[in-house]
């Protein structure tokens, strides 16, 4: 369903023109100047994954790009480990801090869903869910399936007594961010005991490592609930929730439902968020996920050569490149988070002086 993407998506994008895992190759076209690593959110890693592979076959340019949760993009970019770095999440004051004197800009590069996902072999109908009974229970207020809230809102529902275990990121995550930004804007206990980030301290349940770790976990316990990027539950052909949105419309979460929550004004900077959306039919766990990329390229004895090769790529990733996010069940960028992302890449340099004109 997913363009031969595989099941549970591994947790590190690798071409296998790379070479090994240090991301080089022999050969002529081995140079550093030819190579681009990255590291970062797993919420986008599918469609990244497809991208620079399509962009290889007419480029030859190789990508490493290692999915290790939005955190640890950061850490490694902030340490000048990587080209670049990507989060689902838009940096946060302590984060920029610690970059200085260098400054990041943040690229948006697709859109998605965190869709609620469960495991319930014994119910055939998609679980109901309103931000009041999804909040309470990753508060662990709710601890059954057949709880009467639950019921109330599934009155078809064949809910087994059975034991609610929750699955949640055990990395720093953007997914998470996106989760808890929005429980924290519709459930006020939410808001003030546990917040909002991309590391919370959890009330309960277990961990598991990356969108592909949550996935698993949910996917082996049954009784289990989570959240995931939707490309992750499609492909592994598990159930995820409908949710109520602001409007009050139960929806499914969809590129026409994504879409519908992206259809907003995007600040020059690029950092929005789009959970809890205003449109009636648009789902309200939606999020960008960003390109993060330092303003001033000249580092690390990094040439020129190299650093247009990073920049012409993230061009083409949001706009050529936009063709394999609706395959993948992300949706396209709007028109006007390209014309935010193509101003943005202008304002990168190198040495101080525009690498893109």
């Amino acid at each position: 369903m997913l363009g031969g993407v595989a099941m549970l998506v591994s947790g590190s994008v690798m071409m296998t023109s790379c070479g090994g895992g240090n991301g080089t190759a022999s050969g002529a076209d081995s140079t550093a100047d030819n190579t681009i690593t990255g590291a970062g959110a797993t919420f986008p890693n599918p469609l990244y994954s497809k991208m620079f592979s399509e962009y290889n076959k007419t480029t030859q340019l190789k990508v490493n790009y290692q999915s290790i949760g939005s955190g640890g993009g950061i850490q490694q970019l902030t340490q000048k480990l990587v080209d670049f770095g990507a989060s689902d999440a838009p940096l946060n004051g302590k984060q920029d801090s610690a970059m200085m004197p260098m400054a990041a800009v943040h690229i948006p590069a697709t859109a998605g869903a965190v869709v609620v996902t469960y495991n319930l072999p014994e119910c055939k109908d998609t679980i109901k869910m309103t931000p009041e009974i999804l909040a309470n229970i990753f508060l662990g207020n709710i601890k059954k399936w057949n709880d009467p809230k639950i019921a109330a809102v599934n009155k078809t529902a064949k809910l087994p007594a059975t034991d609610i275990t929750v699955v949640h990121r055990s990395d720093g995550s953007g997914t998470s961010n996106i989760f808890t930004t929005y429980l924290s804007k519709v459930n006020t206990d939410w808001d003030s005991k546990v917040g909002k980030g991309s590391s919370v301290n959890w009330p309960v349940g277990l961990g598991g490592k990356g969108n592909e770790g949550v996935a698993g976990q949910v996917k082996q316990t049954p009784g289990s609930i989570g959240y995931v990027e939707l490309a992750y539950a499609i492909q592994n052909g598990m159930s995820f929730c409908q949710l109520q949105n602001k409007a009050g419309n139960f929806i499914t979460p969809s590129i026409a439902s994504v879409t519908a929550a992206a259809n907003i004004e995007i600040p020059a900077d690029g950092k929005v968020s789009l959970t809890n959306t205003e449109a009636a039919d648009g789902y309200p766990i939606s999020g960008l996920s960003w390109i993060l990329i330092y303003k001033e390229q000249k580092y690390n004895d990094r040439s020129l050569a190299k650093v247009t090769k990073m920049l012409k790529l993230v061009q083409w990733m949001i706009h050529d490149g936009q063709q394999y996010s609706a395959p993948l069940n992300y949706a396209p960028l709007s028109p006007k988070a390209v014309s935010v992302g193509d101003a943005l890449l202008k304002t990168i340099t190198y040495d101080g002086k525009p690498v893109l004109q």
